[in-house]
């Protein structure tokens, strides 16, 4: 099964990101019940393993924090741009979950994630669309702002791919602390 750890959006944000969901032709835009911060990808793994992540995400113990999301920004330069996201503002605590989440991947023996983590919501990936197009498109949503809400878990999902858009399912729910000492 294909995995990953990451963090609901509430309705109304969802809704709002929605709203910037156009205006790019051969963009293939995310649903907005997919919409969602990756934690870490976790990728193909067996039911034992499945059952010892879940196990290593119980017994971590974090605090529910808020967040925002600002700006549009994009993966890739000139013409080869290939995602288009909502930016997440800078959040200490977002940062140590995420942190404890890789840590306790890497002890169950999973390859560390190589690349820098950086927060976002993805809101389309790109094929062919010129460089110019992508520019106005993110101009246009430059004033983009929604939040903050309350993150108060995070969830194990799974990733069922196929004929047209992958369709995400939650394995398991994690409540962040709501005082933490």
């Amino acid at each position: 099964m294909r995995l990953f750890v990451g963090i609901p959006l509430p309705v109304d944000v969802r809704e709002c990101l929605a709203r910037m969901s156009s205006g790019l032709k051969g963009a293939r835009w995310i649903s907005p019940e997919n919409m969602h911060i990756t934690l870490r990808f976790i990728g193909e793994v067996d039911g034992h393993m499945a059952e010892d992540i879940d196990t290593a995400l119980i017994a971590m113990a974090a605090p529910g924090f808020d967040l925002s999301l600002n700006a549009a920004g994009m993966f890739g330069r000139g013409h080869l741009v290939h995602t288009v996201w909502a930016d997440v503002k800078p959040e200490p605590a977002l940062n140590r979950l995420q942190a404890k989440v890789e840590q306790a991947m890497v002890r169950l023996g999973l390859e560390p994630e190589h690349r820098k983590y950086t927060p976002h919501v993805t809101l389309a990936r790109l094929k062919k669309v010129t460089s110019q197009k992508i520019a106005d498109w993110a101009e246009a949503n430059a004033g983009f702002r929604a939040g903050p809400f309350r993150v108060d878990a995070f969830v194990l999902f799974r990733s069922h791919l196929g004929h047209g858009p992958a369709h995400y399912e939650t394995l398991s729910e994690y409540p962040l602390k709501t005082e933490f000492f």
